[in-house]
């Protein structure tokens, strides 16, 4: 956890005591903790006492009343790699939940970019009731991690389910979770992006629509996960991001050269790119000038770089395809997987609202070699970038099941 930037929430409940142990665990194991409280939170235990154990102000406010000082909810949600509300009472679940933010620490929870745990803490009947248990359904649904409670003597005197993880457990939740998440730790990752543009003239080039933020969303799910990536990109109006060796090309030709120059040291390759099957068969070197009623512009098949590349596919490396379909999707998908020797092919489907280039979210099926099929919900590109990496992560696991039976 050294380095780790991590915001615990504290909400009105009696575990709120607990909580101190956590922030402790944290600050031991090198993490950074910021603390917020909400207003009942503060009740059940003062901030001074986690000021003290965070070596940080606590945040209770949006703004110091005194000075004016603004804490700033977005400021916070990008500065975290975790997020962790223990003790979450059922008033503070239902907010999440339903989006209400009348306090800092949900405005922060709605904010935030970072994973979200939460550790529920209320008396069995609460817990119990239909309307709680609704909502800590429906935030796992959205990717919240939930510490499930423990069973045990409550506050009221009752004996059931509703007391707060111990802090060591919740602690060894989140450290597990960053475990995961370096799960690719030495692992060489390839991934294409984006559009490629065929240039006909020295101002006009035949393209697509593709916005490249599923490429990077994977490269960046990757990189998290501790692999380290190469992203070759297409023209695309996205920052680079952080940690990952970049290399930029513009045509099919430079983006296989480039895919060709790379692949003999890569364990995985992820052919996102949305590639021009055609390209101009001349390129003029000036400008075309507008002349008659009729222009016409024989073309060429550009080399198909994800069958190029699984031609040269040695037995311990992994390559994954992308198809955006019209109709027939999952047959073609099938094909195209067969053809040029893919491990799995992730599926996109025009027909899907949502999906496809330039939106924020995806829906996707994931064809397998064994012609099964798993289809996932619409999400962001984010979340299906987790949920590509985790297939591929059970991937790498039967290869080494596999060479390990050989040896």
């Amino acid at each position: 956890m050294k380095g780790k930037k991590i915001i615990i929430g504290v909400t009105g409940g009696i575990a709120a005591y607990k909580t101190a142990h956590l922030v402790r665990e944290f600050i031991k194991a090198g993490a950074e903790v910021k603390v917020l409280m909400t207003k009942a939170g503060k009740e059940f235990i003062t901030p001074l006492t986690m000021a003290t154990l965070s070596k940080n102000p606590v945040l209770t406010d949006f703004f110091n009343p005194e000075n004016g000082d603004w804490n700033s909810h977005v400021d916070l949600g990008l500065w975290a790699d975790a997020m962790i509300i223990a003790p979450a009472t059922a008033n503070t679940l239902a907010k999440m939940n339903h989006g209400i933010a009348d306090n800092l620490l949900l405005t922060s929870y709605l904010s935030a970019k970072c994973p979200i745990f939460f550790a529920p803490a209320m008396d069995l009947d609460m817990y119990q009731h239909p309307a709680t248990q609704q909502n800590i359904t429906d935030l796992v649904k959205r990717r919240n991690i939930c510490i499930d409670a423990g069973s045990g003597e409550l506050a009221s005197g009752l004996i059931g389910k509703g007391r707060m993880a111990e802090p060591t457990d919740i602690f060894k939740a989140v450290n597990s979770f960053f475990n995961k998440k370096l799960s690719l730790s030495g692992k060489n990752v390839l991934i294409t992006a984006g559009p490629t543009y065929e240039p006909i003239d020295p101002v006009r080039f035949i393209g697509n629509y593709s916005s490249g933020k599923m490429g990077y969303a994977l490269a960046k799910e990757c990189k998290n996960r501790g692999a380290n990536v190469t992203l070759i990109s297409g023209p695309v109006s996205i920052e680079k991001p952080e940690g990952i060796n970049m290399v930029n090309v513009t045509s099919a030709q430079q983006m296989m050269d480039a895919c060709l120059n790379e692949f003999n040291e890569i364990d995985i390759a992820i052919m996102n790119a949305a590639v021009a099957d055609y390209t101009p068969s001349e390129t003029s070197d000036k400008k075309i000038k507008r002349k008659g009623d009729e222009m016409s512009i024989k073309l060429k098949p550009t080399k198909d770089i994800a069958a190029e590349l699984g031609s040269l596919k040695k037995e311990n490396q992994i390559l994954i395809g992308f198809a955006l379909e019209t109709d027939n999707e999952e047959e073609n998908a099938a094909k195209k997987l067969i053809k040029k020797k893919l491990d799995f092919i992730v599926l996109n489907s025009l027909q899907d609202k949502g999906a496809g280039f330039g939106y924020d979210t995806n829906k996707i099926s994931i064809v397998f070699a064994d012609n099964n099929i798993k289809k996932f919900e619409l999400k962001s590109k984010k979340e299906v970038a987790e949920d590509i990496v985790d297939e591929i992560e059970t991937l790498i696991e039967g290869f080494n099941i596999n060479l390990t039976t050989r040896v």
